[in-house]
């Protein structure tokens, strides 16, 4: 069969890309413009299809192309790495093409699910939880707002959101937009998400946060929901959510943790302290495709209290899908999707792969990393850090001989260093000051990929220096 043969051919081009992907001397990117990307690969679809040899060699322009976020100098987003059982596990999951609603279409992968989720829970300290996997931390983080003002004003489930009510939503003034998209779908308005100060860190000052509130309930608002953010997308800050707790408890208002990005840090026995009193909120988002490495994307969002997902759902008297006749739960049940990806069943071969022990080595690695590429800048005269290290990110520049403007030739640094291929790491702004922000998130990074990194920093910063 014609299909049998591609798959062939296919099966060769991946064998070489994970291969590839493992080393340090091939680019990270052959970097196209729009413009010359339209000049190598044909993108328009024609009345007839292709043959064999065009659909494979369509297969190598697309990998040739991409960015190859598997490699270790691709130091770029909040994810990164290639997880072998990981990848193995969506592979099959797309094989099997089945979709999360009922346990009758999805029996391995609703149990799997079922599974994780309880395993999940038990990191969190949620002794009698629940949870769902979703299509990304934003989507955890609007479910979790929905449950918080579902608690809060049951009747909206049926009646709709009585704007007279007020509601108002408070997070860190650095926590992830999403929480103002949350707002904004459900009706509340994205300007009803307060933002509370920082400190010089990036993490939340809880005497600003109840200030805010208490001024909140002074003009006749509704406080309804807070958010710690557990590692901040620039300066990789947790907020403390043990302080927060106390004081949304005092208030009687829905406590959610955004570990979109660094949630994975509970799985450390060493560093989960940061995340101290995560048992005490309502909600956890959690990105496994994240610090975990599993392919995009994987995430959950895990509840305190059993049956609030499905308490959101306003009718699941559907039964020409829903039949009770298993007696394991329907998942559908309690997710604002109908039709959802299988996205339990990569973690769990990844796990099952790596076990507990494995992955919290992992994870304990990309602290250490972290902790080594600050170390590099302390100690390099050209490098300067822009801010104390808190966890996976870290913020510095380079300080040339002779340009005064420093936002300026940092950015050139940065976009010379991602055109040329060899490292690609990202940028952001701490006030007016524009940093570099170096993530370790791949799993399988040692030192020699941090000092590769550096050196590849130094000689383009020296061409542009000179």
């Amino acid at each position: 069969m014609k299909e049998i043969e591609i798959l062939s051919g296919a099966f060769e081009k991946i064998k070489a890309y994970i291969t590839d992907n493992q080393n340090n001397s091939k680019p990270v990117v052959q970097f196209r413009s729009p413009a010359q990307l339209k000049e190598v690969i044909n993108f328009t679809v024609g009345e007839k299809g292709v043959s064999e040899n065009e659909f494979l060699e369509l297969l190598d322009k697309y990998l040739e192309y991409s960015v190859k976020t598997g490699n270790k100098q691709f130091l770029n987003q909040l994810y990164s790495g290639f997880n072998f059982p990981a990848f193995i596990g969506e592979v099959f999951t797309v094989l099997a093409n089945t979709s999360m609603y009922t346990y009758e279409v999805a029996p391995v992968a609703t149990t799997i699910e079922t599974e994780m989720i309880s395993l999940m829970n038990s990191y969190a300290g949620y002794s009698d939880g629940d949870g769902i996997f979703v299509s990304g931390g934003s989507n955890a983080n609007l479910v979790a707002m929905f449950s918080a003002r579902n608690r809060i004003l049951p009747e909206s489930r049926f009646e709709g959101y009585d704007r007279n009510q007020k509601l108002v939503a408070f997070v860190n003034e650095q926590a992830h937009y999403s929480f103002e998209t949350a707002a904004n779908v459900l009706g509340i308005g994205a300007k009803n998400v307060v933002k509370v100060k920082s400190d010089k860190n990036g993490k939340l000052i809880p005497a600003e946060l109840e200030l805010e509130i208490t001024n909140a309930i002074k003009r006749g608002e509704k406080p309804f929901f807070v958010a710690a953010t557990c590692a901040t997308t620039l300066l990789g800050a947790y907020d403390p959510i043990d302080e927060m707790a106390e004081i949304c408890k005092k208030y009687n208002i829905w406590l959610h943790a955004d570990g979109s990005f660094g949630g994975s840090i509970i799985l450390s026995e060493k560093h989960r302290h940061l995340m101290k009193g995560i048992e005490q909120t309502d909600s956890f988002a959690w990105n496994p495709h994240k610090l975990m490495n599993i392919p995009l994307i994987c995430s959950a969002l895990l509840v305190k209290k059993r049956g609030t997902l499905q308490h959101n759902i306003t009718d699941i008297n559907t039964d020409y899908i829903f039949h009770d006749i298993d007696t394991i739960e329907d998942l559908g049940k309690k997710s604002i999707q109908c039709g959802r990806k299988v996205d339990a069943v990569k973690l769990w071969f990844a796990w099952k792969y790596f076990g507990l022990e494995g992955y919290q080595k992992r994870i304990d690695n990309l602290i250490d990393m972290a902790t080594y590429a600050e170390k590099i800048i302390n100690e390099q005269s050209k490098l300067e850090l822009l801010s104390e290290r808190q966890s996976f990110a870290v913020c510095f520049r380079y300080v040339p001989d002779k340009e005064s403007d420093l936002n300026k030739f940092n950015l050139e640094l940065r976009e010379s260093l991602r055109k040329s291929g060899k490292s690609i790491v990202n940028y952001g702004y701490i006030g007016k000051t524009l940093a570099i922000r170096l993530i370790t998130a791949n799993g399988e990074l040692q030192k020699s990929d941090i000092d590769l990194f550096f050196s590849n920093v130094l000689s383009e910063a020296k061409k542009l220096d000179n």
